[in-house]
């Protein structure tokens, strides 16, 4: 990757691209409620793996050198979000998946509405961070949503995707598809 001034970078097409669908992702999520299950359902399988390839793509960015890091969306928020979201995923919140950080590699319990909240509450912070219009607060927004992106919500999309797909576009028993 070519080295490109943080303040191009932190404005170039990639970044602002990400900034649209993490935007719309958030609006979508904060009214989730308001939309029937399936709908709710085929949207998400359908902006995750986006979110996913613009998140894979987000520029390398250095921090402003005083950032702490800013979050935005606190506990309470997060949890009306997964309660929200739980309320849509009845009786099919739970899936399973693997954790590729231990060597058992043991199938472990997850759940859609904490990883769609957990998603959420990350570019939802990227969101805010970068709409503050300086400089710095751009950068800033654009280094911890690609560290977050390498650390928690990309494989949070990483391991929702293969229980949205079975639930969103589900196979007869005989193996064709259903429409």
């Amino acid at each position: 990757m070519t080295n490109i001034p943080n303040s191009d970078a932190a404005t170039s097409a990639n970044v602002i691209d990400m900034l649209t669908v993490a935007n719309e992702f958030c609006i979508f999520t904060e009214k989730a409620e308001k939309y029937n299950p399936e709908e709710v359902l085929q949207y998400y399988a359908k902006i995750c793996p986006l979110l996913y390839l613009k998140g894979a793509i987000l520029p390398i960015v250095e921090p402003d050198e005083d950032y702490l890091g800013e979050r935005f969306v606190n506990e309470d928020q997060w949890e009306s979000i997964y309660n929200a979201l739980l309320l849509v995923f009845p009786g099919k919140d739970e899936f399973y998946t693997l954790s590729y950080e231990n060597a058992d590699n043991v199938p472990l319990k997850a759940s859609i509405s904490e990883h769609l909240a957990d998603i959420y509450q990350d570019l939802k912070d990227f969101v805010l961070l970068y709409q503050k219009n300086l400089a710095y607060a751009k950068q800033n927004a654009v280094y911890e949503c690609r560290s977050l992106f390498i650390s928690h919500w990309g494989g949070r999309i990483a391991a929702l995707l293969p229980a949205l797909h079975a639930i969103a576009f589900p196979m007869q028993q005989d193996d064709e598809l259903l429409y």
